[in-house]
């Protein structure tokens, strides 16, 4: 677990206290909630990462670069200025001064350096979402207004002057409003969130599916990363670099994109995406799955060989083109297949694995041969991962490659005409849920 979730696990104890469940050795956040403040905190985050997101796609340069968690929530970097941005998401909040007081007075005593040397000079902007009374605030911001409102506080029963702490003149506090931009008419989640998907859709040529699963999921990895560095340095991107690392197309396991879309609904969107196909072509699927090396049950793992045949064979005498599936099992120890193989056979489930009698090399020729009604084939295994490109060679069929990994794909050839999904998961019975 990172540091930044972590610290998001702390919020989410003390404002759920024993609603939540976290697990101090696991990345996977467990909520069963009634309070749905904790929902909207998280949202919160969610809203700041698609702000940073946003930034960067809608830079016009490759070497324009933003900072994550630097003066403010998003350091925007171009040739020509610096921009520190404050980005709020009050979606149950009704919008008064106070809310946006704290943030200005902050980017003051930033102004303060700025005119003492100490740092260098930027623009900066607040941007907000608000429930309603957004019209409280008139813009632009009058000198007089921004003393009286916005620097003149009290704390604990004491009233404070914050440009005059800060020995600052009305000529400055000028100055320093020709640098202030406010937004509190900004957008609501889900309209930033669709400009974030189709920025994306227009700029890797994919459909919205493709965008939010690969890209998007790919970028909430990259901006959490940046977020939880300790030295601002390092969490500073360009967008070209960014375009780079986002630029795969595997469906990540990631615990935030997991969280924003939820897992029963993700589950469901590959499993239409990829695997609902009511009239399924004779094509040669290989399955191709890393068995986790701790909290692996064999049942589990025969309950998937089990569906996966079921739903990815035809042998009946009317069709055709008879055909199943192929299954690698990455990582599984060699005397565990054996008693996995052992116990499918002895209930009656018949197999396959190319080699033809006792002593005998692998033939991919013999494993390449048509399942059918008569020999009732239910499975193809692949004992070894080099095997796979073998056959593969052999097989003049169209083919299908469908990877499950747990944290970085383990089977990496290129094959031009041949479709492959990568499918990060967590543990095996994902696998059920999304096939």
């Amino acid at each position: 677990m990172s540091n930044y979730d972590k610290l998001i696990a702390q919020v989410l104890c003390v404002m759920l206290k024993p609603a939540t469940v976290v697990s101090p050795n696991d990345s996977t956040i467990i909520i069963t909630m009634k309070d749905r403040t904790a929902i909207d905190t998280i949202k919160g985050y969610f809203y700041q990462f698609d702000y940073a997101i946003l930034q960067l796609l809608e830079l016009a340069n490759d070497l324009d670069s933003i900072v994550v968690e630097g003066i403010e929530d998003v350091d925007l970097l171009t040739a020509t200025e610096e921009t520190a941005i404050q980005c709020k998401y009050y979606s149950k909040t009704e919008y008064n001064h106070s809310i946006i007081a704290k943030p200005i007075r902050l980017m003051l005593n930033h102004y303060k350096d700025v005119k003492n040397g100490l740092k260098n000079r930027v623009n900066y902007k607040l941007y907000g979402f608000y429930e309603s009374g957004q019209d409280k605030l008139s813009l632009p911001i009058e000198l007089q207004e921004l003393k009286e409102k916005f620097l003149t506080y009290k704390k604990e029963d004491v009233r404070h002057y914050h440009h005059i702490e800060l020995s600052l003149t009305d000529s400055d506090l000028s100055d320093f409003l020709t640098l202030l931009t406010i937004n509190n008419l900004a957008d609501d989640y889900d309209v930033q969130l669709n400009r974030i998907i189709l920025l994306m859709s227009n700029n890797f040529g994919c459909n919205s599916f493709e965008a939010e699963h690969f890209y998007y999921n790919n970028a909430l990895n990259v901006i959490k990363n940046l977020a939880i560095e300790s030295d601002v340095n390092k969490r500073r991107i360009t967008k070209g670099a960014f375009l780079t690392k986002i630029d795969f197309k595997q469906v990540l396991f990631n615990e935030w994109f997991l969280f924003y879309k939820g897992s029963e609904k993700f589950f469901s969107e590959l499993r239409h995406q990829y695997f609902t196909n009511l009239n399924i072509s004779p094509f040669e699927r290989f399955f191709i799955i890393e068995v986790p090396s701790v909290n692996y049950l064999r049942t589990e793992l025969k309950d998937l060989i089990f569906t996966i045949s079921k739903k990815w064979s035809k042998l009946s005498k009317r069709e055709p083109s008879p055909f199943c599936p192929y299954i690698y099992l990455h990582n599984i120890q060699s005397d565990e297949l054996l008693e996995l193989k052992r116990e499918l056979y002895n209930e009656g489930f018949i197999f396959i694995d190319g080699y033809e009698y006792l002593g005998a090399s692998f033939s991919s020729k013999s494993l390449i041969k048509k399942a059918n009604n008569s020999n009732q084939i239910k499975i193809k295994f692949i004992n070894r991962i080099e095997f796979i490109s073998d056959i593969i060679k052999d097989i003049e069929a169209t083919k299908e490659l469908y990877q499950f990994y747990l944290n970085e794909p383990f089977f990496n050839e290129n094959y031009v005409n041949i479709k492959q999904i990568k499918v990060q998961i967590s543990k095996l019975t994902d696998i059920q849920k999304i096939i």
